[in-house]
């Protein structure tokens, strides 16, 4: 038994501290729900490390502080504080982008938009099953449970809770199917990222400060840097607030759009370009190394100056379907992903080769230290990726597009975006392709047939699309933050699985009754005008003929993106001295570095100039002012959510779009 295993078999959770978190799941649950839908501004949930869950826990963090002083036996211990952030991290991800905002919506936008126009009673409705939908495909457009979701009810009109128990239930199955896969890849994964591999986790970093604070009696809130750092972000907010109750207060921009620079051919093939600033991400860049700071904005760049050049030589740039990048760059990126999890396997290969020993009889391992035994996890992959591609394939898709959907989802999507978060810090993470991409390579989408389509229609804009607040990423940080404790993983193990489950439910409820009281057309435009129709629009091409193969460009810059990112793992790994990282190679297409990279090149050069004239010494000394830099900004985030749910006054713009 390693020194990591040993402290992991000490102090299990307390009912006291499973109760709490129960109860703060429900109120995050809530907290995430009104911020992101209603307030429209707010993306408290969407992140790897959801704001709400930082602000809150370091309220609650202070309250046990306060607890313990007037009696020890009063407070939270660590293992109850690490349970109780855990179980809020998760439930944020589930009702924000990581699963309910993005898949509640498919469940009534089709019979609400569909017209003479688009024809999508035509195209895709013969080929829906019932129990997908909470209308009838069959009947009338805009039903009552439609137009009451996107409208509003009227005086005496109520939910229909009936109409909706079916698919909720239905795509709750196949959401614990997936949920229970992470967990099981989690628990698989952990040793070899946190052991082996001493990855940093450097989204773990604030929140295990604020834990063991708890511990000792609030020694990091004494940090006069920190406070300094935490007033920056709230003076900024509190300013740019007064500005949306008094316009005549001048405005602080989060977003400066700098496209207007570059107009004229060939450098107008640059596309979208915007600078945000973002206190929290700026905090975030500080902690990450200074190789990935540079890989990050640098292959943005670089992939932005690919376009210049293709369009220069007379190219044509398509742009990649729902993304914000050019096609040549988007299969670049799909061939990182796949190589990068080719990558990964590879080098776990010795700790795989032990669990699946392990998990198969053929050899005992200790897996003690680990959340569930290796048995499990591994048996517990397997069964859930069967059954959620039997769940598919009833839901229309056919048996081989059902294996290579779920699995690019799950083992590569899914993979190289924790590693992202574990290694790179990313605490915004999307992609630049989606599964069927790959597919388009080839052959164009109408050769899959109007029933594939149409259930492709769904997986996409609820679950393939946009990785924000991936799950996946929340389990890892979460056993990492058990690292170095006296704490009993399996004790985690129940908290987990029930903070899933009850986060499931309450954001389910909550998703429903929101739009019904408000109108979901008066609400955030995202999930309601925007990700649910993206999907239904870009198959409904495909559905009348029209999509066209992604052909030799997607062909031939899927193999430069492969080799190129060979060339880059393997100068990586033999020569210490190499500055480029493969993963910001894969992550220059997505959305998260159109917002993150103007942060990353700030730090970046901060960051060098502070370790260069000052040393470590000076970076000690101030990494706790860009901590509260972002503990600042995450705490007006919730702050000004709670001020707009109890007055219904307007609120600032926060850099997350």
């Amino acid at each position: 038994m390693n020194s990591a295993d040993r402290e992991t078999t000490g102090s299990g959770i307390s009912l006291r501290g499973l109760i709490i978190g129960l109860i703060m799941v429900i109120i995050v649950c809530l907290l995430v729900s009104y911020a992101e839908l209603v307030t429209a501004v707010i993306l408290v949930g969407s992140q790897q490390i959801p704001p709400a869950v930082v602000a809150v826990f370091m309220v609650l963090v202070l309250l046990n502080a306060g607890l313990r002083r007037l009696r020890q036996s009063l407070g939270l211990n660590a293992a109850d504080l690490i349970m109780v952030y855990c179980m809020m991290l998760l439930s944020a991800m589930i009702s924000a982008r990581g699963i309910v905002e993005k898949l509640l919506p498919m469940l009534v936008t089709g019979n609400y938009f569909a017209d003479s126009t688009n024809r999508w009673q035509q195209l895709f409705f013969p080929y829906m099953k019932k129990w997908l939908v909470a209308y009838d495909p069959a009947g009338d457009p805009k039903q009552f449970v439609s137009k009451g979701f996107f409208e509003g009810l009227r005086a005496g009109e109520h939910i229909p809770w009936g109409l909706w128990a079916v698919p909720l239930f239905v795509w709750g199955i196949l959401c614990v199917l997936i949920l229970f896969a992470f967990l099981c890849m989690a628990s698989i994964l952990r040793r070899q990222w946190v052991d082996n591999e001493k990855l940093t986790f450097p989204l773990v970093q604030p929140s295990l400060e604020l834990i063991r604070d708890g511990e000792r009696g609030g020694s990091v809130f004494r940090n006069r840097p920190l406070w300094i750092g935490f007033l920056l972000p709230v003076l900024f907010y509190t300013w740019n607030g007064l500005h949306s109750w008094f316009p005549s207060t001048p405005l602080f921009t989060v977003r400066n759009d700098l496209s207007g620079f570059l107009i004229t051919p060939p450098w107008n093939a640059w596309g979208g370009w915007a600078a945000y600033f973002s206190f929290a991400a700026i905090g975030f860049c500080f902690l990450l190394p200074m190789d990935v700071l540079f890989s990050l904005w640098f292959f943005y760049v670089f992939g932005k100056l690919q376009a210049v050049i293709a369009a220069s030589f007379g190219m044509q740039l398509d742009g990649m379907p729902m993304y914000p990048c050019y096609q040549m760059i988007g299969y670049q990126t799909a061939a990182a992903y796949i190589v990068l999890a080719g990558y990964m396997i590879y080098s776990a290969r010795g700790h795989l080769r032990e669990v699946f020993r392990a998990a198969f009889g053929g050899a005992h391992a200790d897996d003690s230290g680990e959340i569930m035994p290796h048995r499990t996890a591994v048996w517990g992959l397997i069964i859930s990726f069967a059954l959620a591609v039997g769940w598919c394939c009833m839901a229309g898709l056919s048996l081989w597009v059902s294996v290579g959907l779920m699995a690019v989802f799950i083992f590569v999507v899914a993979f190289v975006m924790s590693r992202a978060t574990a290694e790179a810090g990313l605490f915004m993470t999307e992609v630049s392709f989606r599964p069927i991409d790959l597919y388009r390579m080839f052959l164009p989408v109408h050769s899959l047939g109007p029933q594939n389509i149409t259930a492709l229609a769904f997986m996409d804009g609820g679950f393939m699309r946009d990785q924000r607040g991936l799950v996946l990423t929340g389990l890892l940080d979460a056993l990492k933050l058990t690292d170095g404790a006296r704490i009993n993983r399996r004790s985690f193990l129940p908290g987990i699985i029930l903070a899933m489950i009850l986060a499931l439910v309450t954001a389910g409820a909550v998703h429903v009754w929101l739009p019904y009281s408000k109108g979901a057309l008066t609400m955030y435009w995202y999930p309601y005008r925007g990700n649910n129709l993206w999907a239904m629009w870009d198959y409904q091409n495909h559905m009348s003929g029209m999509g066209r193969p992604a052909g030799w460009v997607g062909i031939t810059f899927f193999g430069v993106g492969a080799l190129f990112t060979i060339f880059l793992s393997y100068m990586r790994a033999s020569f210490p001295w190499w500055p480029l990282h493969p993963l910001g190679y894969a992550l220059c297409g997505s959305w998260s570095m159109v917002v993150l990279w103007f942060s990353c090149f700030v730090v970046w050069m901060l960051k060098g100039a502070i370790l260069r004239y000052g040393g470590m010494k000076l970076y000690t000394r101030a990494r706790p002012l860009f901590i509260g830099m972002m503990l600042g900004e995450f705490t007006m985030a919730a702050v000004w959510t709670l001020i707009s749910a109890l007055t219904g006054a307007p609120v600032p713009e926060f850099p997350w779009p």
